[in-house]
């Protein structure tokens, strides 16, 4: 699972590192940029997480995360083909529909495999797969880019996945539904949708945690897809440059982030069950703060310490809610639990948050420069790149556009800091136990 998210995450890493270089080659707007790294990518993700998910209540989820592997794989290699912003468009929403399977999924088998008090730890060892597939989606892309053309990228990461889809259904085994919590491999039919709806009203904590990480990842997505943009265009780096930092800070925050918040709630969860919601509360109210400082450090060395550091307390929360999730719902309706939050995340974060950085880094680049931007610096270049005064004239321009659209996309994890600490108030009462929410559970499918 931790390699087949290190591809999950090194076929979005690679857009977002060459975004740039897309952009100059196919004249886009920042607009343009954000709908290929959001909408275009959010909608069908969204839209078909849940009923990939419900169908992971059902059948194996191994088989689901192989053919999803797979599908992904192929639209990453469609990328490198595209001549334009539609193929480009096509070649995004591919990707997220196959992505869509496997966050729910692979959440299911883990709350099969390990009891309660391991979830969080043991998500956070797969989501290492994160920084590790960003890392190698970021070198490998700036390296290729470099030598042969940002197409090949695609490319050269396509092909991989294609032979980790293969392997999944050759070497794992599917585990027994519910054992980690009843003691029995008694099959039992899923709960249908309905008993989800209820149980969802019933848990006041799982409707805060939901919300709260949806929030955090409008945040969360706008930095991680903008981050190599604002790198080349505020510190002036070439391609190669901007993948080595962008992959070395990314995967570096990612890991403390995902460490720190899975292995450090779960020890202090033996202490007060309420910690993986007051962590998440903590780290996405401290990441801001540093944010802002970050954005206006104009040495590198000093901006990549700052960058690093805020996005360690950030990813605080992003294991802990996925254990929480698991350890709110009764077996069956985990994968369920974990789409809804995937949706929204989706919707609110990868959908929204890079649209909404596209747009006002578009308005604020125009309101920064001193005549008509539209008309000078057309995708943000220069109508005429002879001229240096003009093409001098839209960088600065364009450089603060993504500053400035940057510093207001993080103030949304202080609304974020806030759910997570309202949903410690019920935390406690809320966790899934078989005695208490099957008797209540109704509606079987």
């Amino acid at each position: 699972m931790f390699v087949v998210c290190l591809f999950d995450f090194a076929d979005r890493a690679v857009f977002a590192v060459l975004a740039q270089t897309i952009k100059v080659e196919l004249r886009l707007s920042d607009f343009q940029l954000g709908l290929l790294q959001g909408l275009a990518f959010a909608f069908l993700y969204a839209l078909l997480g849940l009923p990939l998910a419900r169908f992971a209540e059902h059948a194996s989820r191994l088989k689901i995360i192989s053919a999803c592997t797979a599908f992904w794989s192929v639209a990453t290699l469609w990328c490198g083909f595209a001549q334009g912003f539609i193929q480009l468009a096509v070649g995004r929403i591919g990707v997220g529909i196959g992505e869509a399977g496997f966050l729910p999924a692979a959440n299911s088998l883990v709350g099969d495999r390990f009891p309660r008090s391991r979830r969080a730890s043991t998500m956070g060892l797969i989501m290492l797969g994160t920084p590790a597939g960003i890392l190698t989606g970021a070198l490998i892309g700036g390296h290729v880019a470099e030598i042969a053309s940002w197409r090949h990228a695609f490319f050269v990461l396509g092909v991989p996945g294609l032979v980790t889809a293969l392997l999944v259904v050759l070497l794992l085994k599917e585990p027994a539904r519910g054992l980690m919590d009843s003691g029995s491999t008694k099959k039992t039919p899923a709960p249908d949708f309905p008993a989800f709806l209820k149980a969802l009203r019933a848990k006041p904590a799982l409707m805060f945690i939901i919300a709260g990480g949806a929030m955090a990842g409008f945040g969360n997505t706008s930095i991680s897809q903008f981050l190599a943009v604002f790198l080349a265009r505020v510190h002036d780096m070439d391609v190669r440059e901007t993948a080595a930092y962008y992959g070395m800070i990314s995967a570096t925050f990612l890991t403390i982030g995902l460490l720190v918040g899975s292995f450090g709630t779960d020890w202090l969860a033996r202490r007060d069950a309420r910690w993986p919601a007051w962590g998440g509360a903590i780290g996405l109210s401290m990441a801001p703060l540093i944010y802002f400082v970050a954005f206006n450090t104009q040495n590198i060395t000093a901006a990549t310490g700052l960058l690093i550091l805020a996005g360690s307390f950030l990813m605080i929360f992003y294991a802990p809610t996925s254990g929480m999730i698991q350890n709110l719902l009764n077996p069956r309706m985990r994968a369920t639990g974990i789409a809804i939050f995937a949706m929204l995340y989706t919707l609110v974060g990868s959908g929204l948050g890079p649209t909404f950085i596209g747009f006002v880094s578009d308005v604020m680049s125009a309101i920064a420069y001193n005549g008509d931007f539209a008309v000078d610096c057309p995708g943000g270049v220069a109508r005429d790149l002879s001229d240096h005064a003009l093409v001098s004239a839209c960088h600065v321009a364009t450089s603060l556009g993504i500053k400035r659209a940057l510093m207001v996309a993080v103030c949304v994890f202080f609304v974020a800091s806030l759910f997570y600490y309202l949903a410690s108030r019920t935390l406690r009462e809320d966790f899934y136990s078989p005695e208490k929410d099957d008797s209540a559970s109704q509606g079987v499918n």
